[in-house]
């Protein structure tokens, strides 16, 4: 069941449908990346003249980069007050956090962490109406930059998403972070980013498609998602380089801004479509679920996209570098089959619920989607047999 507690689409949309509906942009004011960026964190956010900040982070990352930030932030002048993020974005493990941080008066919330600690800290910020701070320690999503939240159940079924009036007030990332993390997060990031231009594209070339706020896809949005992928074909491979090397490159940089600052303000304000939607399907299959990255799902959620669209050379393109960079290309990579009908069955019936999927130029049908899903497996089978898959064996193993 869906859980929002803002509705974007009220604001932008206009009441009258015969109205035109606006274009909308929406974005973090302040984006930070750059090597060892946490030991200045208390610099970079002393314009918001915090006095007293809660941060959230899991144990692990309590001892290590919301550490650095603690120490950064109280070097000038700001008290800090630690509560422990579960493990889940669901609404107890939220209740918990706004619980111990209500008391103690904070005026900031600092989320340090994955996606879906991120996800929570934007949740606890708005439940004790104070701005918040997202640190994110992977390159995995675009969470970070959305005034969005993906919520689920503690057992970690998904279960819907909450909408914010606001985007993070500030986005700080420290690429020496990333880049010491596992590769896999990196590549799923780009499965993730990659989807970016291909779904804003299909939102801006349909007048009655609308993004995330609802509204329609500014040509800035559209051109953040173009350039997004034209760097992940451009430095994707130099970057996953990088991070097995545990060293930062420029490559990297590039990457880690593609996958976090250009997917997070392409998506929201330039649309989603089916390549998302077919990510949301697979998550009904529980073996998938629990075993694969949403930035592995979206992956083949991008070729099913191409491949409704009958693009078939933009599917092969997408699977070539998919391919090489080793991100899923065909089902048995996610331990599913063609002849599996009850699994696909899910998957379209998932996608069918994702509202975003019907921004495709013409009316979505679960026969449409099964076929492509199909074709985009035929597709990738042909991929694999010419290039291998070392990559995407070499990256899961990791």
């Amino acid at each position: 069941m869906s859980h929002s507690t803002f509705f974007p689409q009220a604001v932008y949309a206009p009441a009258d449908a015969n109205q035109p509906v606006p274009r909308v942009l929406v974005a973090p004011p302040k984006y930070i990346q750059g090597p060892r960026a946490l030991d200045h964190a208390g610099r970079y956010l002393s314009t918001m003249n915090l006095q007293r900040v809660g941060i959230l982070a899991s144990a692990r990352a309590h001892d290590a980069q919301a550490g650095q930030v603690l120490r950064s932030l109280t070097d000038t002048g700001v008290s800090c007050v630690p509560a422990t993020f579960a493990g889940e974005c669901s609404l107890p493990a939220i209740d918990e956090a706004v619980a111990i941080l209500r008391d103690e008066a904070v005026d900031c919330v600092v989320a340090v962490g994955g996606g879906k600690c991120v996800d929570a800290g934007k949740c606890v910020a708005y439940r004790l109406d104070v701005p918040v701070v997202i640190v994110p320690t992977l390159a995995s999503n675009d969470a970070p930059c959305s005034a969005v939240s993906v919520l689920y159940t503690p057992e970690g079924v998904d279960a819907g998403v909450e909408f914010f009036p606001d985007n993070p007030a500030c986005v700080i990332v420290d690429t020496e972070v990333v880049a010491n993390a596992s590769e896999r997060y990196l590549i799923a990031g780009m499965g993730d980013a990659m989807a970016t231009w291909y779904e804003a594209k299909v939102c801006l070339e349909n007048p009655d498609a609308r993004n995330v706020v609802g509204g329609r896809p500014t040509l800035a949005a559209c051109a953040l998602g173009e350039i997004c992928a034209s760097t992940l074909y451009a430095d994707g491979q130099s970057a996953s380089d990088a991070v097995r090397g545990n060293s930062v490159s420029e490559s990297l940089e590039r990457v880690v801004e593609a996958n976090t600052l250009l997917s997070g303000m392409g998506f929201e304000s330039g649309g989603l479509a089916a390549a998302h939607g077919i990510a949301q399907g697979y998550t009904r299959v529980a073996s998938v679920q629990s075993n694969y990255l949403h930035g592995e799902l979206v992956a083949m959620g991008v070729m099913t996209q191409l491949m409704m669209l009958r693009d078939v050379d933009e599917a092969r393109r997408v699977a070539e570098f998919f391919a090489r960079v080793g991100l899923p290309i065909r089902f048995m990579q996610i331990g599913l089959e063609a002849a599996a009908r009850e699994s696909i069955d899910s998957v379209v019936d998932g996608a069918m619920d994702f509202l975003f999927i019907h921004n495709m130029p013409f009316t979505v049908s679960a026969q449409r989607v099964r076929q492509a899903m199909l074709d985009a497996d035929v597709l990738g089978k042909s991929v694999a047999e010419k290039l291998g898959d070392k990559a995407y064996r070499r990256v899961q193993a990791g």
